[in-house]
């Protein structure tokens, strides 16, 4: 075919055209997969950028964002024309000349390279393709890539092809705008309004000539001319940008006087305003949504989505603030507690001297130490012990301070950490989330990501087993010694559990009493009665998801749980005996407001409305019924400025004080609330400091007071509700108020709880419908 050229050096010159154009199509085609993917129109008609998800309150305020690129587009007629004509001056002067790819700089550009003044050809076109499509990325190259220099021409063709396709697509403003929106600033920082904001505090359309001259000067190095840390550079290449301005009339001299004078003023501060920090509510919701996001194919850090929870802002705000003031005191208590003596001891009380030890070797770090060590265990002990200059928490806010790696871990191991939860039981929505007290430096959520042993919170659901079959609250059993035999993994044992003052009384208490006294005696001899596989059966029915090992003191709360579940069990109380679904998100709508998914509640009858109802006046009892455990509640008068205010609840305190617990009932709200260190073997030393009536309830109860002082909150002090159908076991059984000799030194009967047991109210309704 070619041999009928005669001139053979047109007919070279067609061969190499021929073979050009052949080179062309087989990447455009992709031949035999050797130059990898290539954008088709579709693509480039429908760009996918990645974009920020947001996360929401329930009022419809920011709570944070998710991103890989940390980037929100913007349209236009928002960007300064600053940045366009800065934009414009420096990568690409003749812009609105070119189809895409302009080959007099493409010839130029290689020209000045080869004489050592190297310098780029591409258009913005081209980089445009590149930032977008990601023509450059390992998905896009063939078997090809591994040839040298075959690869640089590949991708070079197929941003030239690529931009061909974007200017047959797009016009030059849309062109600049998807650029803007797609070019990385560094930091993980993309697109124009990101980036303004974040150093300036600034909408792209409020620029300065100076500071559209300073983010497009980043363009060409996003590390060496970043202001904020090489800010000499910086204003250097902002000064060459404001030349190119001048230089092809995008600036007057007087305006380029002005500004190239001018130092570069930052403004950081929006960062810090916008809340894209991490939190545990943000991880909380990626746990949440993690099933879903999987089975619909959606990324949440990639595609853009609007979040909507249902976190009540105010009530969000009076938890945390509830949190910071309680823990505070704490952990003063704690440390005064302690003194100079290490807080971590095993199950006699002795303290474990290689703590520490096992505590770094439980690091990630301590596996690479061994390795670059060869297993010297003196040169690893060398650099936990060398002092290094770190940041750490405090209750006053963030130190500066030197610390060895091992001081680090002593500190922290002494810090007491909380997990807080409430909820709404009718609709089943989440109101308050707290993982903890600072996430920054303790990421692990002690809501639902933490179990501990529940204590005496567990109590209520053998309470509930009994209610459930044949016992009524007046049913009555003597406060004795127990001793219980039951078989464990195949071995005889026998259970002998003590009450937590370690007296007996001898006195008949009916379950009403017994429950509201937290009386351990009479819980494991009702235990014994109804069987502590059915108290499994019945804690699992009303929403308790962790593994529980069936043995009698089950009931004293002997297994780990988690805050989630267990005030999602005390919800189902207050919802008439239906078990819910806690929801966490409302609803997921795209970046154009449609609508994805919304939740709603789904809840299963798992207890009579009579149960339910019976479980609630239960409750009460640690209020009511003399030498309740609630009754610190007495001593917060904002909760009790309404008259016929009524809270019910039950505390919990594990062995040794490790955790405190309290379970709060109000009618419109159940609380759950967990206090205690991280590490199990540090913990208080006696009830006064360590019980879930002096941790944990002060958080919920100072909580409460904040709810109900406030009037837009949405609840109210008020009685509980009225039975929801006949009552049919007798619950109205007075307890009798014991008089107490006043150099009485027995726990039972503390004359503090003695001298707040309020008259026993008895309800109008019993028996009724």
């Amino acid at each position: 075919m070619f041999r009928r050229i005669k001139n053979r050096y047109l007919r070279y010159f067609t061969i190499f055209v021929y073979f050009v154009i052949i080179f062309f199509c087989a990447i455009e085609l992709n031949f035999l997969w050797l130059f990898g993917y290539s954008p088709d129109m579709h693509d480039i008609k429908n760009p996918t950028m990645s974009l920020a998800s947001e996360v929401y309150y329930a009022d419809g305020t920011l709570i944070g964002r998710y991103y890989k690129e940390n980037r929100s587009p913007v349209e236009f007629n928002k960007i300064s024309p600053n940045v366009i004509n800065a934009l414009i001056a420096t990568e690409d002067v003749r812009f609105y000349h070119h189809n895409g790819v302009d080959f007099y700089s493409f010839f130029t550009s290689m020209l000045s390279t080869a004489s050592g003044d190297r310098r780029g050809g591409s258009t913005i076109t081209q980089q445009l393709a590149k930032n977008l499509f990601e023509t450059r990325k390992k998905k896009s190259q063939g078997v090809m890539r591994h040839i040298p220099g075959v690869k640089t021409v590949v991708y070079k063709i197929k941003e030239w092809l690529t931009a061909f396709k974007i200017e047959h697509v797009y016009s030059k403003n849309q062109i600049l705008t998807l650029y803007l929106n797609t070019v990385p600033f560094g930091n993980n920082t993309f697109g124009i309004k990101t980036a303004s904001l974040k150093l300036f505090n600034k909408t792209p359309d409020a620029l300065t000539p100076a500071e559209a001259a300073t983010l497009v000067g980043m363009l060409k190095a996003t590390s060496t001319y970043n202001p904020i840390n090489n800010p000499k550079h910086s204003l250097e290449r902002r000064n060459v940008v404001l030349g190119q301005m001048l230089k092809y009339n995008y600036i007057k001299k007087t305006d380029y006087d002005t500004s190239v004078n001018k130092p570069i003023k930052l403004d950081l501060s929006y960062v810090e305003n916008e809340g894209q920090g991490d939190s545990y509510l943000r991880q909380a919701v990626s746990r949440w949504l993690k099933k879903w996001l999987k089975d619909n194919d959606y990324d949440l850090y990639e595609d853009g989505l609007k979040i909507y929870t249902t976190i009540d802002p105010r009530l969000q705000q009076y938890a945390e603030e509830a949190v910071n003031e309680k823990m505070k005191m704490l952990q003063k208590r704690f440390y005064n507690l302690w003194g100079n003596k290490n807080p971590w001891q095993d199950l006699d009380g002795n303290e474990i001297k290689d703590f520490v030890l096992k505590a770094e070797e439980k690091l990630p770090i301590y596996a690479r130490l061994q390795k670059k060590y060869n297993n010297d265990a003196t040169l690893i002990r060398q650099y936990f012990e060398t002092p290094k200059h770190m940041k750490v928490f405090t209750w006053n806010g963030e130190r500066d301070t030197t610390f060895s790696s091992a001081d680090s871990i002593k500190y922290y191991a002494k810090l007491l950490n909380t997990g807080m939860m409430t909820m709404e039981p009718t609709t089943g929505k989440i109101k308050v989330w707290v993982g903890g007290i600072d996430y920054k430096y303790f990421n692990y959520d002690h809501v639902n990501q933490a179990r501990r042993q529940a204590g005496s919170t567990f109590k209520p659901f053998a309470y509930l087993t009994a209610l459930d079959n044949g016992y009524s609250p007046c049913d009555k059993f003597t406060d004795r010694p127990v001793s219980i035999k039951y078989v464990d993994e195949g071995k005889q044992q026998v259970w002998e559990p003590n009450n937590a003052d370690f007296h007996f009384s001898y006195q008949d208490m009916s379950l009403r009493w017994a429950m509201g006294k937290s009386v351990n005696s009479i819980t494991a001899q009702l235990t014994e009665k109804v069987g502590w596989d059915k108290v499994v059966e019945y804690a699992h029915k009303v929403g308790i998801e962790s593994p529980l090992k069936a043995i009698p003191s089950v009931s004293l709360g002997s297994n780990d749980v988690s805050v989630y579940e267990m005030t999602r069990a005390y919800s189902t109380f207050l919802n008439r005996g239906k078990k819910v679904d806690p929801i966490l998100v409302t609803k997921i709508t795209d970046q154009d407001g449609n609508v994805l998914k919304e939740f709603t509640l789904k809840e299963e009858q798992v207890i009579s409305e009579e149960v339910a109802w019976l479980m609630l006046y239960m409750f009460r009892g640690g209020m009511e019924e003399p030498g309740g455990t609630s009754q610190a509640l007495w001593e917060y008068p904002g909760l009790w400025k309404k008259a016929s205010n009524q809270i019910g609840g039950k505390t919990g305190t594990s062995s040794k004080y490790v955790d405190g617990w309290y379970m709060g009932i109000t009618k419109d709200l159940v609380t759950g609330v967990w206090v205690g260190a991280d590490d199990r073997t540090v913990h208080f030393t006696s009830s006064e400091t360590g019980e879930g009536s002096h941790t944990a309830l002060p958080i919920f109860a100072r909580f409460m007071e904040k709810v109900y002082a406030d009037p837009k909150s949405g609840y109210t002090p008020g009685p509980f509700p009225k039975p929801w159908t006949k009552i049919t076991k007798k619950y109205d059984c007075p307890s009798p108020v014991p008089v107490v000799d006043s150099a009485e030194t027995d726990s039972l009967f503390r004359p503090a709880d003695s001298l707040k047991t309020p008259p026993v109210k008895q309800d109008s309704a019993a028996n009724t419908q």
